[in-house]
C-alpha cells in the first residue's frame, strides 16, 4: 500500500487536568490511588526509559487488581478518553502514556510459583492484591518445602531515584539489589566498562567522537572538543577513563543512569531530530521488512546431571579469584573465575540434583517486570532429588527477554537465552486474566476464548489489557555463560563475525549465542562483544566456547565466560549494553534467513560509520521458537535463522540525524536482502511505518486485523503498536504516537 494512502489522525492536545468532577468519579470507582498532572507523585509514575517521549496524559492511575482496571475502562468509555497502559516495563515507543489516562499496572505486581500438580488456575486463584495496599494479601508460592511463600510485593519496588513508589516515606528496609542494576551480572565485565581507557588501536584506527548538536559551537565548545580529541591521542592504557561512573554511583543518581553509561559530551538543548516527520519513503519498503565485590562459590557437582545417563563427575575445584582485570589482562581464550556484587545472585553450591518436575508453574501481575519474576523464583527454588535420594532444590525460571523488559513480552514475543531451547515468552504462557474493551473480566487460555487466545500471544496489547499471567517455567541450575570482547577494527571484525558463525552453525537448542557491535561509550572506542549461554553441563559449553576463542585474528580484551547464575546472565545484555534512562532510544529490528559474507562485510562498514551509543545485535534464533504454529506469530518468522536489532542510545541534547539515519539505512541497504517478514511484535519500535507492522504478523494479518475488530471495534486500546485507526485505515506514524520533548 502506498505511503501516499495513509489517512492522518488529528492527534489529541491536551492541556489541562481532568475536570476536578471527573476526577472525583474516577477515584471514587477504584481501590488503587489516581493522580493529576498537578500532583508530586505524576511524573515519577508516568516516566519511561526513553527520554524522547512526551507525556500529556491528564491523570495517572495504580488499579490494585483487574475490577479496578474495568472500572476505569468503563470510565473513560463513559467520557470518550483514552487509555493507555503502564505495566512495568522500558517502553521505547511512548504509547504507555499516550493516553488521556495513563493506567499503571505497577501495583498489580504479587508473584508465585507452584509445581504442575499444584497448578490452580487464575480464576480460582487467591485476590493477588498488594500487601502495601488495601485489599486481602498477596498471593503466595509454593518453595521446595511445600509451605507457601510470601510473595516479592511492592514494597520492594522503588522509583528510580529510591523514592517510595507512593511518592511517600517507606517504612520497609530497602532490597539487596536493585531491578534498575545490571553490573552486578558481571562485575568483571563492569571492571573493564567503567575502568580505565584503552590505548591507542594499534591500527591506527581512528577513536570515535560523541555525537554533537548541528547548531554552530562557540569558541569555549570548540577549544573543548579539541582538547578531548588530543586527549583521545595521547592517552595510555593505564590512564582513567574521567567519563566514566561506578555502578553504585550510577544507582543513586536517580533518572540519570541505570548503569553507569559514559555520558558523551552535551550542548544545550535542541530540536530532536525526531521533533520532526520520520523518514516515510515516497515508495514504501517492502513488506518483507520488516562496591561488595565477592567470589563465586564453588560450583555445583554437574547440576545438569538428569540432563544424561552418565554418572556424575568429581567435584570440580574452585580456584581464588583473581582481581577485576584491567583491559586485555586476560589471554585470549582463558577464561576468568567471575565475581559477584550480590552473594544471593551466585548459584548455590548444591549437589548434582534432578529436578523432580519437569516444569512449574509461575503466576504474577502485569504490573510486575520480568527482573522482579526472575529474582522471585531464583530466591524460590522447587523440591529436587540429589545424588543417593538427599533432598534438594533446583530454581526455575520463566523464558523471558533479557533484562531489562516489563510484562508486555508475555503478549508480544519474549526472545530471550532460553528461547531456543523453549520457545518465545508467549509460547509458554498458559493462562491470562484480561480486561476487554467493554469492560468484561475474562480468563483466556487455550479452552476459553480460544480465538482470542490465538491473538493474544503476539498481539495482545492491541486487544484487551492484561493483568495477570500464567507461565511455565523450566529448571535452570546454572548456566556456562559470558563475554568475549574485542576491539572493533573494520578490518578484522568481518573475520571474526563470520568465525562466531561457522562455530554457531548446527548448534544444539541448549546453546544461546550472540555478537553485538557497540560503539563506545568515549574512552572505549568500539567493541565487539560476543555472547554465549550453554544451557547445560560446563563440559560441554566449554567446547562451543574453545571453537569460538580459537580465532586469532587479534587479541581478545576480556574473556569471563564461566558457570554462574541465569539470574545473573539476565543482565548481560544490559550491562553491555550501558544504557542511560532519560536518553533518546530508537530500535529497529528484523529476521534474517541467513547471514551471508556480504551481510557481514556490509554491517561492519556501514557500523564504522555510527555515532556513539549505537549497538547493532544478531541472535541466533530457531531452535524451539520453530516448534510452535498455535498464535499469531506466523511460521516464516519462528523459523528465521538471526534476530537482529539496532539499539541506539543518544543524549537528548544532541540533534544528530545519523542516530537515526544509521539504523534505518542499514535495514534497507543490508539487512533486506536477507530478511525474512517483519520483526518480533516486541520488537517493534517508535515511528515505524505501518506496513513494518503489518509484515511481523504476514499470512496472518487478515485473521488478526478481523479479530481486533471483534474485541475492539471502537478501537479503545489505539494507544499501542496497532497501525489501524477505527476504520481500518493505515495511520502515519508521525500522528500514532506521542510527541517529541
Amino acid at each position: 500500500m502506498a505511503t501516499s494512502l495513509l489517512k492522518p489522525v488529528k492527534p489529541t492536545i491536551i492541556t489541562d487536568e481532568l475536570p476536578p468532577e471527573l476526577f472525583n468519579e474516577l477515584a471514587a470507582s477504584i481501590k488503587g490511588p489516581a493522580y493529576r498532572r498537578a500532583d508530586p507523585q505524576f511524573a515519577g509514575f508516568t516516566r519511561l526509559f526513553n527520554g524522547n517521549v512526551k507525556n500529556e496524559s491528564k491523570a495517572v492511575v495504580l488499579p490494585l487488581d483487574a475490577a479496578d482496571v474495568s472500572q476505569i475502562i468503563q470510565f473513560c468509555t463513559r467520557h470518550s478518553l483514552s487509555p493507555s497502559v503502564k505495566a512495568g516495563g522500558y517502553g521505547t515507543g511512548g504509547w504507555a502514556i499516550n493516553g488521556d489516562l495513563v493506567i499503571d499496572l505497577s501495583r498489580m505486581d504479587a508473584i508465585a510459583i507452584e509445581p504442575p500438580n499444584a497448578h490452580t488456575p487464575l480464576a480460582d486463584a487467591a485476590n493477588p492484591t498488594n500487601i502495601t495496599t488495601k485489599g486481602k494479601g498477596p498471593l503466595g508460592a509454593v518453595g521446595a518445602t511445600g509451605k507457601l511463600s510470601p510473595s516479592l510485593g511492592s514494597k520492594r519496588r522503588l522509583t528510580e531515584s529510591g523514592v517510595a513508589a507512593n511518592g511517600g516515606s517507606e517504612t520497609t528496609a530497602p532490597v539487596a539489589y536493585s531491578v534498575r542494576m545490571f553490573d552486578h551480572a558481571s562485575p568483571v565485565v563492569a571492571s573493564f566498562l567503567h575502568g580505565a581507557a584503552l590505548p591507542q588501536s594499534p591500527t591506527g584506527e581512528p577513536e570515535r567522537v560523541p555525537p554533537i548538536s548541528r547548531r554552530k559551537l562557540n569558541s569555549g565548545e570548540e577549544l573543548a572538543l579539541a582538547q578531548l580529541a588530543d586527549l583521545g591521542r595521547q592517552r595510555s592504557g593505564d590512564s582513567e577513563d574521567s567519563s566514566g561512573t561506578s555502578a553504585s554511583a550510577s544507582a543513586d543518581s536517580g533518572a540519570s543512569s541505570e548503569t553507569g553509561m559514559s555520558t558523551p559530551v552535551t550542548t544545550p538543548p535542541t530540536k530532536s531530530p525526531l521533533g520532526s516527520p520520520p523518514r516515510i519513503p515516497a515508495t514504501p519498503r517492502s513488506p518483507d521488512l520488516g562496591r561488595d565485590v565477592r567470589p563465586l562459590r564453588a560450583p555445583p557437582a554437574d547440576p545438569f546431571g538428569y540432563m544424561t545417563t552418565d554418572a556424575a563427575p568429581a567435584q570440580l575445584a574452585s580456584p581464588p579469584p583473581p582481581p577485576p582485570p584491567a583491559w586485555g589482562s586476560v589471554p585470549a581464550g582463558a577464561a576468568a573465575t567471575p565475581l559477584f556484587t550480590h552473594p544471593q545472585h551466585a548459584p548455590a553450591p548444591l549437589p548434582a540434583n534432578e529436578p523432580v518436575h519437569a516444569h512449574a508453574y509461575v503466576s504474577f501481575g502485569a504490573g510486575a517486570r520480568q527482573k522482579q519474576v526472575d529474582q522471585y523464583t531464583a530466591a524460590h527454588p522447587l523440591a529436587a532429588v540429589g545424588i543417593g535420594g538427599a533432598a534438594g532444590a533446583v530454581p526455575y525460571h520463566v523464558p523471558f527477554s533479557a533484562h531489562p523488559v516489563g510484562s508486555s513480552v508475555m503478549l508480544l514475543g519474549g526472545f530471550g537465552f532460553l528461547s531456543r531451547m523453549y520457545g518465545l515468552s508467549i509460547d509458554n504462557l498458559v493462562e491470562a486474566e484480561v480486561v476487554l474493551a467493554d469492560g468484561r473480566i475474562v480468563y483466556v487460555n487455550k479452552d476459553e476464548h480460544p480465538e482470542l487466545w490465538w491473538g493474544l500471544r503476539g498481539a495482545g496489547t492491541a486487544l484487551g489489557i492484561a493483568t495477570r499471567y500464567k507461565a511455565k517455567a523450566y529448571p535452570v541450575p546454572v548456566v556456562f555463560a559470558g563475554n568475549l570482547i574485542y576491539r572493533f577494527h573494520r578490518s578484522t571484525a568481518p573475520s571474526l563475525i563470520r568465525h562466531f558463525r561457522d562455530c554457531v552453525k548446527g548448534a544444539p537448542r541448549e546453546l544461546y549465542a550472540n555478537v553485538l557491535l557497540t560503539a563506545g561509550p568515549a574512552g572505549k572506542d568500539s567493541l565487539v562483544v560476543i555472547q554465549i549461554c550453554y544451557v547445560g553441563p560446563k563440559e560441554k559449553g566449554v567446547e562451543y566456547l574453545q571453537a569460538i576463542s580459537a580465532w586469532n585474528g587479534e587479541r581478545c580484551l576480556l574473556n569471563e565466560v564461566d558457570e554462574k547464575s541465569f539470574l545473573n546472565q539476565q543482565d548481560s545484555v544490559a550491562q553491555v549494553l550501558r544504557g542511560k534512562m532519560g536518553n533518546q532510544w530508537f530500535i529497529r529490528s528484523a529476521l534474517t534467513a541467513s547471514f551471508t559474507d556480504e551481510v557481514i562485510n556490509n554491517t561492519v562498514i556501514e557500523f564504522a560509520d555510527t555515532p556513539i551509543g549505537c549497538t547493532w545485535l544478531f541472535e541466533l534464533a530457531g531452535g524451539a521458537i520453530a516448534d510452535f504454529d498455535d498464535n499469531c506469530v506466523p511460521k516464516p518468522q519462528r523459523e528465521a535463522a538471526f534476530t537482529i536489532a539496532a539499539l541506539h542510545q543518544w543524549d537528548m541534547s544532541i540533534d544528530d540525524p545519523k542516530c537515526v539515519d544509521t539504523a534505518e539505512d542499514w535495514l534497507s541497504n543490508t539487512i533486506s536482502s536477507v530478511a525474512v517478514g517483519g520483526a518480533f511484535p516486541s520488537f517493534l519500535g517508535r515511528h515505524e511505518i505501518p506496513e513494518r507492522v503489518v509484515a511481523s504478523y504476514g499470512a496472518n494479518w487478515e485473521r488478526l486485523a478481523k479479530l481486533k475488530s471483534t474485541y475492539d471495534p471502537q478501537g479503545l486500546f489505539r494507544n499501542s503498536f496497532w497501525p489501524l485507526d477505527g476504520e481500518g485505515e493505515l495511520v502515519d506514524p508521525r500522528t500514532h504516537e506521542p510527541a517529541t520533548p
